[in-house]
């Protein structure tokens, strides 16, 4: 009898030990009273994901909130496909976008670090295609003819640095961005902006880029460009593997990121969420499969699940899931290292963090007027809710990402819809999650 008792006295306490946090679940869960935040008012963020939900501004939504490295809050509402019935769910796979570039700019820096790559080498020791650039002017009103062009190309002063394409000032642009005259070079050399299937890799479409005049002379102005491209090229030929083997290898297995892809497999893609558009009525209806092309604007849905696809986008490529991207930001809260492993050295992620631009201050975009290397760093108190040093990025298919260090929190919001004018869901969770901070 005894013996029996004590039996079952172990299987009891047994089944009271939590079981463990696997990698693939993101961070750990936490008590948000003990993690300093009001519970109550945390719940404002499914509040505000479902008034979009049930205004039609999206089919769904999802937000993770996490602090001294465990989840306050994560939350799922809505619909990740409406048309399928498909829930929104904590391991629904969406389209990250940009906010491949930090993944990519970590890369690199991981290479800064293994002294395979150096900040200001020229581009051109990696990629000699960048050695002899030029760069567009286009001409004042009344300075061009009938018989003249109305831009003038020039020899670039100076050469692109891997440090420049890090912080978006090596005179590069996006084809998307319409700029005169540039953006038709772009669309005449067949550049991939990364955000639909493109045939070739990205070395092929690298050659193509440094065909094209540069918009600024490198150094001398920020533009939201194609450097991060470009830059995945460079970790391929300092590495001497692909880009999607070099981020396997040395960020997500190390990190346990096991639903982050360039082509997603086969027997994950019914936890893709679909894509949205605005319609004629005010609602949104699903983005069809095909590409679809506004002016010099090329996107599709379809891209990540493209199995001959080998164009590894640095810039735009990924699909991810919240618990996956709240590892790699939680990684760089920790100064690069997570659960032990080490990712990327403190001084290193010290560096990617702090503003690297100076003067030359990127756009008002809600980021901060800073940028590190990947991102937008908020510099001036009253920017935005955020602590000054904290980093944010965002993706085009309305995707947002901020760490604010001084209060050891990361965000991670989730929706899929382009354009997202109408779904301001970002904002609503910054402001939601100071609100909800009682320390």
């Amino acid at each position: 009898m005894t013996r029996c008792l004590a039996l079952l006295t172990l299987v009891a306490s047994t089944m009271l030990i939590p079981e463990p946090t696997r990698a693939a679940d993101g961070l750990p869960m936490g008590d948000p009273k003990q993690l300093g935040f009001d519970p109550e008012s945390l719940d404002g963020i499914e509040q505000a994901i479902r008034r979009l939900v049930d205004d039609g501004q999206l089919a769904g939504g999802s937000a993770l909130i996490a602090r001294n490295g465990r989840r306050a809050y994560q939350v799922s509402v809505g619909l990740a496909d409406r048309e399928a019935g498909r829930p929104m769910a904590e391991d629904t796979i969406v389209r990250i976008a940009s906010m491949t570039k930090p993944i990519t700019s970590a890369a690199a820096m991981i290479l800064v670090d293994d002294g395979k790559i150096a900040l200001d080498d020229p581009l051109s020791k990696y990629l000699p295609e960048f050695a002899h650039l030029t760069v567009i002017k286009v001409k004042d009103e009344g300075e061009s003819s009938e018989d003249t062009p109305p831009f003038e190309i020039a020899p670039a002063e100076g050469e692109i640095t891997i440090r420049q394409l890090l912080t978006h000032t090596s005179g590069l642009s996006y084809r998307f961005a319409g700029k005169p005259h540039l953006a038709e070079m772009y669309a005449r050399a067949g550049v991939s902006d990364g955000l639909s299937e493109t045939p070739g890799s990205i070395g092929d479409n690298a050659w193509r880029i440094a065909q094209v005049p540069l918009l600024h002379h490198p150094g001398t102005a920020w533009e939201y460009s194609l450097s991060t491209d470009v830059l995945g090229r460079v970790v391929e030929v300092a590495s001497g593997q692909s880009l999607d083997t070099f981020f396997r290898s040395r960020i997500f297995d190390p990190l346990g990121m096991d639903d982050t892809y360039f082509v997603l497999p086969e027997e994950k893609r019914d936890r893709l969420a679909a894509v949205y558009e605005p319609d004629e009525d005010g609602g949104i209806r699903p983005l069809d499969s095909r590409p679809e092309q506004h002016g010099p604007l090329v996107y599709s849905a379809s891209y990540p699940t493209w199995d001959d696809g080998a164009y590894y986008s640095g810039g735009a490529g990924l699909v991810s899931t919240l618990g996956d991207y709240a590892r790699f930001l939680q990684m760089l809260l920790n100064e690069g290292e997570l659960d032990g492993v080490r990712v990327l050295e403190p001084g290193t992620v010290a560096a990617m963090t702090t503003d690297q631009v100076g003067d030359l201050e990127p756009p008002d975009w809600g980021h901060g007027r800073g940028f590190g290397f990947g991102f937008g760093v908020a510099t001036r108190e009253g920017e935005a809710p955020w602590a000054v040093g904290s980093y944010s990025w965002g993706g085009f298919f309305n995707t947002y990402f901020w760490v604010d260090p001084r209060n050891e929190l990361v965000g991670v919001v989730f929706s899929q819809k382009y354009p997202s004018e109408g779904a301001g869901l970002s904002q609503d969770v910054l402001r939601i999650t100071y609100e909800a901070l009682a320390d």
